[in-house]
């Protein structure tokens, strides 16, 4: 009987210890010459492998659990993507700082790498400028450091991030891939 309150107590630790752990894994999603789809903890050999997908599982920058309740609870509403370019300059610079002083996880998209992104952002604003800033339905075009503060204080994101928390990096989209070259058409005989 005395062996039953010691092993429930061991169990206790290690479990208390595996959930109090950072780890972190990837798992990858690859399709195979055949077709085939595969998913494993470990890279695909890029020789025989298509479409390789990989996702960030457990603790780390990219694990919501860790996040303030209220930051878990705006970005199931309201979600923040950040439109850019490479040659946005300072007002992109300006809104990533913003966003990672406030601790705002978003996703960053390149609206001059993506047809689609670009579309999105002539969507939401109706031209091709960038920053915009998307809060979940609402659209800013420009960065205007009190227009983005208000939209994200009323999509119910905190202020500021919680001492001694590491801002979460953005998450940026992948590029589309390479347009595969067009073969010079033969001359007509």
């Amino acid at each position: 009987m005395r062996a039953f309150p010691l092993t429930a107590a061991a169990l206790a630790v290690a479990l208390s210890a595996a959930l109090d752990s950072p780890a972190q894994t990837s798992v990858y999603k690859w399709t195979d010459a055949e077709g085939k789809v595969h998913f494993s903890d470990t890279p695909p050999p890029p020789s025989i492998a298509k479409n390789v997908v990989e996702k960030r599982m457990g603790g780390g920058a990219g694990d919501s659990s860790t996040l303030p309740y209220a930051t878990q609870m705006a970005m199931k509403s309201s979600p923040v993507t950040l439109y850019t370019t490479l040659q946005c300059g300072t007002p992109c610079e300006d809104g990533r700082s913003l966003l990672g002083n406030r601790g705002i996880p978003y996703t960053e998209r390149d609206a001059q790498a993506s047809l689609a992104d670009a579309e999105a952002v002539k969507k939401a604003i109706g031209a091709l400028q960038v920053p915009v800033l998307m809060v979940g339905n609402d659209a800013l075009k420009g960065y205007d450091a009190s227009a983005w503060n208000g939209a994200l204080d009323g999509a119910g994101y905190p202020r500021t991030k919680l001492p001694g928390t590491v801002a979460p990096r953005p998450v940026v989209a992948a590029p589309p891939p390479p347009a595969e070259p067009e073969t010079a058409a033969e001359p007509a005989k």
